[in-house]
């Protein structure tokens, strides 16, 4: 049976889907690794060794009581830390294994795991797997180097924010805020579906890692436009440290404890006042209990909420950058599981009052939207990070920056962003192109305080530059520029890869080509 598999590794359940040729998608179940209603693999793995031949994975961790304790051989909250180490390469990932293994080798054994229990009646010739967007271009090179080895023809990566817009099955040409809550992370973004008022459904093509190019593809689907987006990595399984250590101040927070924590949690999503008994392993057991006020009052006061409204305005800013105002969205969807709790769903009704509000199925909703995204839709991503010229201004007499493109900026760009300079002196022969990356003016970090997650906001302020660690190669001027005459035209554009490109036109000699550069990618 020929189709697509989407996987979407989660911080703390992964979802495998399929889809054949003709007919609709569904989760798989892969035993012994899935839990059952709704079928999803838990995020964890268990090796004896690192030399461990059959580690233990998802079910068989939680059936063999090993999902709890703080042994090295226990694997998991390691999602969210995929793609932060920028050098991580396939030759890392290939590297002998020392116990912990890093995120990128147990993400890749879990995935390798998981393609070779695939039922054997399904042989799929597509994998789309999903990514966070806050380390989309890490965790895009690290599957780079995993796509070689699963016997796929195609491999396809798509955001998680995009994919689970895509799946809420909303009309073309509406406009969707997905709040994404999951384990590790909290992603919001803005995604306009194309399409709508007549129009055909556009041609469009998915970002693929390996296998056939499908920019040929005769195949007509659905594109979309992420609109702004913006991410924290912060999840529910930081929820669960922070009801520890309210439930039970002073105690280490084991394994166990957690467990309890993430079970009060649980249930905290469907009734007022959350009791559990958790033994301490002294002998001893302790009576846990938690409301759902007091949940409130915590994720207030850990500054949940205030992230999460710091997160929507830089989105909805983002949305009116591309002319859309926040009476424009269709809906809301919620998706992850710590979209359940009642403060959020009671934030979500308080910054949306009067709009729909989908919350079905959040768990799956990523993967089954990720199958509806396949086999070609090309998605117009944008910036995390902007990048600046720098440029001679001659009333301050001072070298200031101009911004280029800036955070939410979509890309491929569509039109080449067009400068006119000129020279800062007589006599001049060479014009520098000097880049920078505005920093964040308003930023969130998470930081381990006594091992409690917390959430730093520094203040806004007047961006900082940092001037890019590699320069583009100085323009040559024949002959000599003078102050006061546009001398270049500058056609700043950012490509399918994500790499800016400079296409530099010399206004005194138009007969002249163009200068091109490629200057590098935008991380």
């Amino acid at each position: 049976m020929a189709g697509t598999v989407a996987i979407d590794l989660g911080s703390s359940t992964t979802v495998v889907a399929y889809q054949p040729p003709d007919g609709e998608a569904r989760l798989v179940a892969l035993p012994p690794y899935s839990l059952e209603a709704p079928t999803v693999v838990p995020t964890l793995l268990w090796l004896a060794s690192a030399e461990s031949s059959r580690p233990l994975l998802g079910r068989q961790v939680l059936e063999a009581d090993l999902a709890h304790g703080d042994s090295p051989s226990l694997q998991r909250d390691f999602k969210r830390l995929i793609g932060r180490n920028t050098t991580t390469s396939a030759a890392d990932q290939a590297s002998p294994w020392q116990l912990p293994l890093t995120p990128e080798q147990a993400g890749a054994l879990l995935l390798r795991r998981l393609w070779a229990a695939l039922p054997p009646e399904l042989e799929p010739e597509r994998l789309v797997l999903t990514a966070p967007i806050d380390t989309y271009q890490g965790y895009r090179r690290w599957l780079q180097g995993l796509a070689d080895e699963l016997a796929v023809a195609e491999v396809a990566l798509v955001d998680e924010p995009t994919a689970a817009a895509i799946g809420c099955g909303l009309a073309p040409g509406s406009v969707v805020l997905v709040v994404d809550l999951g384990g590790g992370t909290c992603d919001l973004s803005l995604v306009q579906l194309q399409g709508g008022e007549g129009r055909s459904t556009p041609i469009a093509q998915l970002l693929r890692l390996g296998g056939r190019n499908l920019e040929a593809s005769r195949q007509q689907l659905r594109c979309a436009r992420v609109l702004g987006k913006a991410g924290l990595a912060v999840g529910g399984r930081d929820i669960d440290r922070w009801i520890a250590g309210v439930v039970a101040p002073g105690r280490p927070l084991s394994g166990s404890l957690l467990a309890q924590a993430e079970q009060l949690k649980c249930q905290l999503s469907t009734v007022k006042a959350a009791r559990s008994v958790w033994s301490t392993g002294t002998g001893d057991s302790l009576a846990l209990q938690l409301s759902a006020t007091d949940l409130a009052e915590l994720l207030k006061r850990q500054g949940l909420i205030a992230q999460l409204d710091a997160l929507l305005e830089s989105v909805l800013s983002q949305g009116r950058q591309s002319g859309v105002e926040i009476g424009q969205i269709t809906a809301v969807l919620a998706v992850g599981g710590s979209s359940r709790l009642a403060p959020v769903q009671q934030w979500l009704q308080q910054r949306f009052a009067g709009l729909t509000i989908h919350n079905q199925r959040p768990v799956e909703a990523v993967a089954l939207g990720a199958l509806a995204l396949t086999p070609g839709v090309r998605v117009r991503d944008v910036l995390s990070r902007g990048v600046a010229l720098r440029c001679w201004e001659r009333r301050s007499g001072t070298h200031q920056w101009h911004p280029l493109f800036v955070p939410g900026q979509s890309w491929p760009t569509a039109q080449p962003l067009e400068l006119l300079l000129g020279c800062s002196r007589d006599g001049q022969t060479a014009l520098e192109v000097v880049l920078g990356e505005p920093s964040d003016e308003l930023r969130a970090e998470v930081v381990f305080d006594a091992g409690m997650p917390r959430l730093l906001q520094r203040a806004a302020g007047a961006a900082a530059v940092i001037p890019w660690s590699r320069q583009p190669f100085p323009i040559v001027l024949a002959p000599p520029g003078q102050v006061g005459v546009d001398r270049m035209r500058l056609l700043f554009s950012i490509d399918g890869a994500c790499q800016l490109q400079l296409e530099a036109h010399d206004l005194l000699q138009p007969d002249n080509p163009p200068i091109r550069q490629q200057l590098g990618p935008l991380r």
